[in-house]
């Protein structure tokens, strides 16, 4: 079995949703006693969130590069960034080492496609929706993807970094965030994107009329599918 490092923390309700992922992924596919080999970085992410927001995305960006060669110095032959927004700075981590780095959005889109989907909303914090690094790889793959509009962008991302980072999930939050997929149904998506590591806490596959493809499950699968191959 491969070892996966992990540079989480941003946030860690969102590592925590990995680590069970990972673990219950090759519990099933092994059996038995057998859980995952994971190294993980867990970073502060209230100095990373004011990274963001100031978009100071080299200096992040280096940070996340340091993180990774240390994983890779610890014996981990794969990398993964638990997070969406931070994918922003995947190119420099990406540069920074000699074992593989799988990107979130990779997994995204071999599930998309083989599902035939062209036109799929993408829900996020307002760096994954408008700065257009996931977008454009996405749209690599030939996907038309849709974003809420401008005040939807905004009270999402407020639902994510004041509530969801925080572990809170209302009721209120839920239903905002399902009137957002049933407002883009009308408009022609064909899905959903979780393009949040955190969004998966407010829907759920069955609970919008939308299919529903959370990131954090397609990228911890993939993860398992590499380190058991």
């Amino acid at each position: 079995m491969k070892t996966i490092g992990l540079i989480g923390g941003m946030s860690w309700e969102s590592t925590r949703l990995y680590y069970e992922h990972l673990n219950r992924g090759v519990q099933q596919r092994l059996g038995g006693l057998h859980s995952a080999r994971l190294l993980l970085s867990s970073l502060d992410f209230a100095p990373i969130a004011v990274m963001q927001r100031e978009a100071r995305w080299q200096e992040a960006g280096e940070q996340l590069a340091a993180e990774a060669r240390i994983l890779e110095r610890a014996g981990a032959d794969i990398i993964a960034l638990t997070t969406n927004t931070m994918h922003k700075c995947a190119p420099q981590l990406a540069a920074a080492i000699s074992v593989p780095f799988l990107h979130i959005v990779d997994p995204l889109i071999q599930a998309l496609r083989a599902d035939g989907r062209t036109r799929p909303l993408l829900l996020g914090t307002r760096f994954t929706m408008e700065d257009r690094f996931f977008l454009e790889r996405l749209e690599t793959g030939n996907f038309r993807a849709l974003v809420p509009p401008a005040q939807r962008r905004i009270e999402l991302h407020t639902i994510i970094f004041d509530e969801l980072c925080k572990g809170i999930v209302t009721d209120q939050s839920r239903q905002a965030a399902e009137q957002l997929v049933a407002s883009a149904a009308l408009d022609g998506a064909d899905s959903v994107i979780l393009g949040c590591t955190e969004i998966c806490m407010l829907i759920q596959p069955g609970s919008v009329a939308l299919p529903v493809y959370d990131t954090t499950a397609l990228h911890t699968q993939a993860l398992v599918d590499v380190a058991l191959t």
